[in-house]
């Protein structure tokens, strides 16, 4: 119900964020750590739980959703309601002893998901644009959780989760079209597999690359890529940017597949890079 591989990629890039906010090792504060995974995890819990309790009807039409706990008969709406609204009290109260502002990002993230996000993916394709504001709160959430400040280091971590989103859903709703298809679901910007979807992609993954470059331009405060970590990370903006590329050209559900697999990759990736770089420079 709170999905959890997908909640721990969240957490992951909570982490990262604070931990590429700390001056040094010796300012990591562990016990902060564990309760911002924790908490972090708590609120993503929760906000999958509503999701799949607003989407119940609709998951039970589609092949990929059909067998989650509350389509498939398994826990009852009641039940799932009560697990959700707990795992929310619980993120939050430790959220707020990490920090007032991360609990305050927090409840703002679990409201648009569930709130905003959710009921408009039957109705728009631009709820995948909304739906990029919550997703792209976490990695920037750890540089909160620390500093209990949102500047221009925070908003950088932010811009990056929010480009990446695009091609990654978008790669997502792509070979998947036909299952969302059976849901009602139409998350392509324009509802169809073709060369604009795809031209869209390519654009938000150009956006993505100049936005995970900005810390080396030493404009970004304190978050800072050197020489050396700013190659790589272009590298692995190139290999996600003909990922799109490849994907305009083929227009098929496989390259879409690869696209997608190459997002997952690419976020995680760059994420240590930026902390490696932070501490063995």
């Amino acid at each position: 119900m709170t999905k959890a591989g997908l909640a721990f990629s969240v957490v992951f890039s909570t982490l990262a964020g604070y931990l590429l906010a700390v001056e040094d090792f010796q300012q990591i504060d562990y016990l902060k750590l564990l309760m911002l995974a924790v908490g972090g995890y708590c609120m993503v819990g929760a906000s999958n739980a509503y999701n799949q309790i607003i989407e119940k009807d609709l998951d039970a039409k589609m092949d990929r959703t059909s067998k989650r706990p509350i389509a498939s008969g398994r826990v009852s709406k009641n039940n799932a309601f009560i697990l959700a609204t707990a795992l929310t009290i619980v993120g939050l109260v430790i959220l707020y002893i990490v920090s007032p502002k991360t609990a305050m990002f927090g409840a703002i993230s679990i409201f648009l998901y569930t709130s905003v996000y959710t009921p408009l993916k039957p109705l728009t394709p631009l709820a995948v644009f909304v739906g990029a504001f919550p997703g792209a709160i976490p990695f920037m959430l750890g540089w909160v959780a620390h500093t209990d400040q949102f500047g221009i280091e925070a908003g950088t971590l932010f811009l990056i989760q929010f480009f990446w989103q695009f091609p990654h859903f978008w790669a997502l709703g792509w070979f998947l079209f036909n299952d969302y298809e059976k849901g009602g679901f139409y998350l392509l910007p324009t509802r169809k597999k073709d060369k604009k979807t795809a031209l869209q992609v390519i654009l938000y993954c150009v956006w993505l690359i100049i936005a995970s470059l900005l810390p080396a331009t030493g404009f970004t405060g304190r978050l800072y890529l050197s020489p050396i970590a700013a190659v790589l990370v272009l590298l692995a903006g190139l290999w996600m940017l003909y990922g799109g590329i490849q994907l305009y050209r083929k227009q098929t559900d496989k390259s879409a597949k690869t696209l997608m697999l190459i997002s997952v990759t690419y976020i995680t990736l760059i994420q240590i890079i930026f902390i490696l770089d932070k501490f063995l420079r």
